[in-house]
């Protein structure tokens, strides 16, 4: 399987080149030219199976120029030790038709951890298969999750070195010391005073600097990238909604071929993408649902066509969701646009000169049969933390909680299919948010951040996870914050490069 660029067609690479060089040089995205395909036999086989063995057949369908020993040694690497459950992604039945598919039970406690475990064993993999001999720089621009994921996955991975810029007003308390507390002599982070969207658009512009490359690749360096950009980091989040069916299906809860929805909570696209590419391989998933919270950009662009980020930018409760432009919905204008990547360059062209752009009408019809989407504000957002706590017993984070109120508003108008919902983070993650919603009291009463985890503890009985318990005696590594038009003279500081 080759991939090309969603901007030059023209591009063939593999799939072990597309991981290493992250994004096309034109500023494109790699996409696979085809789709594998799964069929209702080859998914009840799977369901006899670990998440090991499926994740195995998932990506063996893409990772063509991979041999089977080299995928199962990736994935081996990726799902071991490091989760806290040998389910790896396991569902939690919240009711009759909702389960929420649990992506949280890696190393640092977020669903970024099911594709960060794996990218760097594919990544220094794929750089043997293709002869590349110069050390790798991972940058990246995080919203909260990705940043720590990235820096866990690729710590003291030889040949490597990574660097991390995440807003310094726009992650959670927890989120920001994960990442100013990371160990490894091979990584640097860096705060910059800006949103998220600052952030991305600055790591774009060191990817696209052709000058810049040249002089890196004098120095023996490359740059990629470990955001959803890179194909690397979407691959492995296929596995899980195909998992979540399998678990479905060897539970009884669902015949052979029923088709469930799937509810994602997503600002960057990449999450929900990853479960169109499952939908198109043969998963039977019946309807997308997109949850936003309140800079729902995305929700505005799947029900009008029109995408415009200029618009107000809002700090919310689930600052992993903050983002206005969503960079892997480049992607399904390619696929839905039968690859016309002129309409996809000229689009994009728009959004980077206007920040808005408009798709055709003949467009948006195949994304409305795909996608239905919806928002969720702040105080929605608690009052659904509130309300599953106190009739379930079960304690959502701030955009978990996001995706349960739009799959109830979804249920309102669609029906009763049975629905799984991606919970992405544990909820100490935002500890103050989610106790302010479960207890207003106790919230107002902790002093600081671990104040906060252990008034949570007392007042829901849930857990804190070993990971994010052991942040209290880390040592602080990383206090760095900079001007978002700082950030390649930061860059290149922080990792010792020659400009």
């Amino acid at each position: 399987m080759n991939y090309c660029s969603t901007r030059d067609k023209n591009i063939a690479v593999s799939a072990a080149s597309a991981i290493v060089q992250g994004i096309s040089a034109e500023g494109g995205l790699f996409v696979p030219t085809k789709l594998p395909s799964i069929t209702l036999e080859e998914i009840e086989a799977m369901s006899r199976l670990d998440y090991v063995g499926r994740a195995c057949r998932v990506l063996g369908g893409f990772l063509t120029d991979f041999t089977d020993a080299e995928i199962r040694a990736c994935v081996e690497g990726a799902y071991g030790q490091r989760f806290d459950t040998p389910a790896i992604a396991p569902l939690s039945r919240l009711n009759d038709d909702t389960y929420l598919l649990e992506l949280w039970h890696g190393p640092t406690c977020a669903f970024k951890d099911m594709a960060l475990q794996l990218l760097p064993r594919l990544m220094t993999t794929s750089a043997k298969k293709i002869g590349e001999q110069r050390e790798i720089v991972i940058l990246v621009a995080t919203s909260g999750d990705t940043g720590k994921a990235a820096l866990e996955g690729f710590r003291d991975v030889p040949g490597t070195k990574m660097a991390v810029f995440y807003p310094e007003n726009g992650v959670s308390p927890m989120q920001k010391l994960q990442m100013r507390t990371q160990e490894g002599e091979n990584v640097w982070v860096c705060g910059i005073n800006g949103n998220f969207d600052d952030a991305q658009n600055g790591v774009k512009a060191i990817f696209t600097d052709h000058e810049l490359a040249n002089r890196l690749t004098a120095q023996g360096v490359m740059l990629s990238s470990a955001n959803s950009i890179n194909w690397g980091r979407l691959v492995p989040q296929i596995v899980y909604y195909v998992s979540a069916y399998c678990d479905l299906l060897a539970t009884e809860e669902i015949a052979l071929g029923d088709k469930i929805d799937i509810v994602v909570p997503t600002g960057n696209f990449g999450n929900i993408l990853a479960a169109y590419y499952a939908k198109q391989m043969g998963l039977p998933i019946g309807r997308l649902v997109c949850a936003s919270n309140r800079n729902d950009v995305l929700t505005q662009f799947l029900t009008t066509g029109v995408y415009d980020r200029n618009r107000p930018f809002f700090a919310t409760q689930s600052p992993s969701m903050d983002i206005l432009i969503s960079s892997n919905l480049e992607r399904l204008l390619w696929h839905l646009s039968d690859g016309d990547c002129e309409l996809v360059k000229g689009l994009m062209a728009q959004l980077a000169q206007t920040g808005r752009y408009q798709v055709p009408e003949e467009l948006m019809a195949k994304i409305r049969e795909l996608f239905w989407a919806g928002s969720c504000d702040d105080d929605q957002t608690g009052k659904t933390i509130h309300r599953v706590f106190e009739s379930y017993s079960y304690l959502l984070d701030t955009h978990t909680a996001v995706a349960v109120d739009v799959a109830e508003q979804y249920r309102a108008v669609s029906g009763g299919a049975k629905r799984v919902i991606a919970s992405t983070a544990n909820p100490y993650k935002f500890s103050r948010s989610v106790l302010q919603a479960v207890n207003a009291a106790a919230a107002e009463a902790a002093a600081d951040e671990f104040a906060t985890v252990d008034a949570t503890n007392r007042v829901t009985g849930e857990p804190v996870p070993a990971p994010l318990a052991g942040l209290r005696e880390k040592e602080v590594r990383f206090s760095n914050i900079c001007e978002k038009q700082e950030m390649l003279s930061a860059f290149a500081g922080g990792l010792g490069i020659r400009l």
